[in-house]
C-alpha cells in the first residue's frame, strides 16, 4: 500500500492546522443572557413615561391585570397620552382610536402635584363626557 507525499501513516494530512468548521456559541449565549437581564430591569424603569411629581396619599393600590392607558398632566398643564404630547382638543379622539375595550378601557390619569386643578379637571371632564367610565387617578404612597 503506497502512501502519498501528503499523508502519514495514520491517515492525517501533514498540514499543521486546519480551520475549524464549528463555531463556539457559548460566549454568544452568555452575552445574550446578560443583555436579556439588563433589558428586563430597564423595562420596569422605562414604563413610567413622562416625569412628574405625583401627589402623595395613603390610598390602596388597585389590582391590575393589564396595562391601562396613561394620560399625564404635567406641572405646566401639558397633556400626554401614553408618552406623546397631545392637544386638549385631540385627547378624546386619540383615546378612542387606541382603546381596545372601547368605553370600558381602563384609563389612569397622572397629574403633577403642582399642576393646575382646573387643567386636570378639564382633562377628566372631556374623558368622562366622551363616555369613558373607568378613569382612575394615580398617586404615590406617602412613605416614598
Amino acid at each position: 500500500m503506497a502512501m502519498g507525499p501528503t499523508q502519514r501513516g495514520n491517515g492525517r494530512s501533514s498540514r499543521r492546522s486546519q480551520p475549524m468548521s464549528e463555531i463556539n456559541v457559548t460566549p454568544f449565549v452568555d452575552v445574550m443572557l446578560v443583555l436579556l437581564i439588563v433589558f428586563m430591569v430597564a423595562a420596569t424603569t422605562l414604563s413610567i413615561g413622562v416625569a412628574i411629581d405625583l401627589p402623595k396619599t395613603d390610598a390602596k393600590a388597585l389590582p391590575t391585570s393589564k396595562d391601562p392607558l396613561l394620560i399625564t398632566v404635567d406641572a405646566e398643564g401639558g397633556v400626554f397620552l401614553q408618552d406623546e404630547a397631545v392637544n386638549l382638543d385631540t385627547v378624546v379622539p386619540r383615546l378612542t382610536a387606541i382603546a381596545e375595550n372601547g368605553y370600558e378601557e381602563r384609563i389612569h390619569l397622572r397629574a403633577d402635584a403642582g399642576a393646575d386643578y382646573g387643567a386636570v379637571m378639564k382633562v377628566m371632564a372631556r374623558i368622562n363626557k366622551a363616555g369613558f367610565s373607568n378613569l382612575n387617578l394615580v398617586t404615590d404612597p406617602e412613605d416614598q
